[in-house]
C-alpha cells in the first residue's frame, strides 16, 4: 500500500486548503454565533464545486456513483478517493460549512449507491438530505418505525425523523421507511421525498453544541404520498438480501466522515504546533521518553492521528476498486471519530486560556468534532459492526 496521497488528486486537494483557509475560515465564527443562518458565501463556492464534479473526479459526497459502468481492473485511485481528500482539507477549514454546502448532502450518497440510471439522470443536481434517525430509534437503523405503504402508483408515508442535516434547506429528503415492520430490515427502502411534498413538514430546527452552521431539523410525514418512480432501487422485499440495499450508503459514507475527524483534528493539531513551537523538535531527532510531556503528548496525538487517516485511505481505495470494505469503512469511522474528539479536546487543554476563549478556532474545533464521533453509527456501534465482520456473526446473534 502506498501511503501517500495520490499525486494526480494533488491540485484538487491544494484547491480545497485554499478554499478552507480563503474562503471557510473567514466566516467560521460568524455562522458559528449566527446559528441556522444560510452562510450565503457558499453559493458561489458550490457553483465551483459543481463544475469540478462536471470534469471528474471532484469533490462530490455521492462517491459510490464511481462503481456504475466501471470494468476497469487493477488499483484505482477514483471518486470516493479524491471526496475523502478533498473533506479533509475543507474540514481543516469547517466542518459545519462542509456540512452546509449545497448539493453535497448525505441523501446524495444514498442516491449514488443504490438509484437505478433513470433515477440517476432525473435527481441529478438536487441537493439531498438524508433521513434516518427517529425518535424511538437512534442507532438501530433496522428500527425504524416510519412506514411506506403502496396505493396504486404511489406510496403513503407516515412518521418522524429527527437530526436530519439540511433537513430545511436540501432540495429533497431521501428518507428510510419500512414496507412491512413484521419483515424486519429487509422491508427498509429508502424514498426521495422534494420539498413542499403535501404531508412532509419541518418541525423544528435543533439547537446544537457544534456544527452550528448546519441546519438539523425534525420532520413529520403525515400520509404524505410519493411516487412509486421514488422507490430508489428494487421495490422488491428479497429476506436473503435483508438491509444490504439501503447500507449499502454507509459503506461509502463512513470514510468520509471519518475523513470530516480527520480534517477537523488536523485544524487542531497544527494550531498546538505552532503555540509550543519552540518546545518541539521539528525534525523528531529528540527521543520520545526525552521530551517534555506536552511534546511527548503532541508527538502521541499525531501518531493517533496519522494511523486514522490511513485506515480512511484504505477504506476509500476499497470502495474505488470494488472491494467490500464494510469492516474497513467502520473501522475507519470508529478510529477517526474517537481519535478526532480526543485530539481537539486535548489540544483546548493544551492551550489552557488560549484554548478555551473564543480569540481562537480551538474551542469550536473541539465541539464541532464530537458529532462526527456520533452521526453515521455511533463508536459503539461501529465496533458491533467490526466484531459482526470479524466473528462471522450476523445481527441477530449479536446485539
Amino acid at each position: 500500500m502506498n501511503l501517500q496521497n495520490p499525486k494526480k488528486f494533488k491540485l484538487l486537494t491544494d484547491q480545497a486548503h485554499e478554499v478552507a483557509l480563503n474562503v471557510l475560515r473567514p466566516i467560521s465564527r460568524k455562522y458559528d454565533k449566527a446559528e441556522h443562518a444560510y452562510p450565503k458565501e457558499l453559493d458561489m463556492l458550490a457553483s465551483v464545486v459543481d463544475g469540478m464534479n462536471a470534469g471528474g473526479d471532484g469533490m462530490n459526497a455521492g462517491a459510490a456513483v464511481n462503481k456504475r459502468g466501471d470494468t476497469a481492473s487493477g488499483n484505482k485511485n477514483g471518486v470516493n478517493m479524491s471526496t475523502a481528500l478533498s473533506i479533509v482539507e475543507m474540514c481543516y477549514g469547517d466542518t459545519g460549512l462542509l456540512l452546509s454546502m449545497p448539493r453535497q448532502g448525505l441523501g446524495n450518497s444514498a442516491i449514488a449507491a443504490v438509484a437505478n440510471d433513470e433515477q440517476l439522470q432525473r435527481f441529478h443536481g438536487t441537493w439531498a438530505a438524508m433521513a434516518i434517525t427517529e425518535p424511538g430509534c437512534g442507532s438501530d437503523s433496522a428500527a425504524i418505525r416510519t412506514t411506506a405503504v403502496a396505493d396504486g402508483d404511489d406510496y403513503i408515508l407516515n412518521g418522524e425523523k429527527i437530526f436530519v442535516t439540511s433537513g430545511e434547506r436540501a432540495d429533497a429528503v431521501v428518507v428510510w421507511a419500512t414496507l412491512d415492520k413484521k419483515l424486519g430490515r429487509a422491508a427498509i427502502k429508502s424514498f426521495v421525498v422534494p420539498k413542499g411534498t403535501p404531508g412532509m413538514t419541518v418541525e423544528r430546527l435543533e439547537h446544537k453544541l457544534g456544527i452550528k452552521a448546519s441546519d438539523t431539523a425534525a420532520i413529520s410525514f403525515v400520509d404524505c404520498r410519493v411516487p412509486a418512480s421514488n422507490l430508489l432501487g428494487n421495490a422488491e422485499i428479497d429476506v436473503s438480501k435483508g438491509f444490504a440495499g439501503v447500507m449499502e450508503t454507509f459503506d461509502n459514507t463512513r470514510p468520509l466522515v471519518a475523513a470530516m475527524a480527520i480534517g477537523c483534528a488536523k485544524a487542531s493539531l497544527e494550531r498546538i504546533k505552532q503555540i509550543f513551537k519552540h518546545e518541539l523538535d521539528e525534525h523528531y531527532q529528540t527521543a520520545y521518553l526525552h521530551s517534555s510531556q506536552i511534546t511527548a503528548q503532541i508527538y502521541r496525538m499525531e501518531a493517533e492521528w496519522e494511523a486514522a487517516r490511513l485506515l480512511m485511505l484504505k477504506a476509500a481505495w476499497m470502495a474505488d476498486n470494488k472491494q467490500p470494505n464494510s469492516k474497513e469503512a467502520s473501522i475507519a469511522k470508529a478510529k477517526a471519530g474517537r481519535v478526532g474528539n480526543e485530539i481537539t479536546l486535548k489540544c483546548v487543554e493544551l492551550a489552557a486560556a488560549v484554548g478555551y476563549n473564543e480569540d481562537e478556532l480551538l474551542e469550536k474545533w473541539a465541539r464541532d468534532s464530537k458529532i462526527l464521533d456520533i452521526f453515521e453509527g455511533t463508536q459503539q456501534i461501529q465496533q458491533l459492526i467490526i466484531a459482526r465482520r470479524e466473528l462471522g456473526k450476523s445481527s441477530s446473534e449479536l446485539k
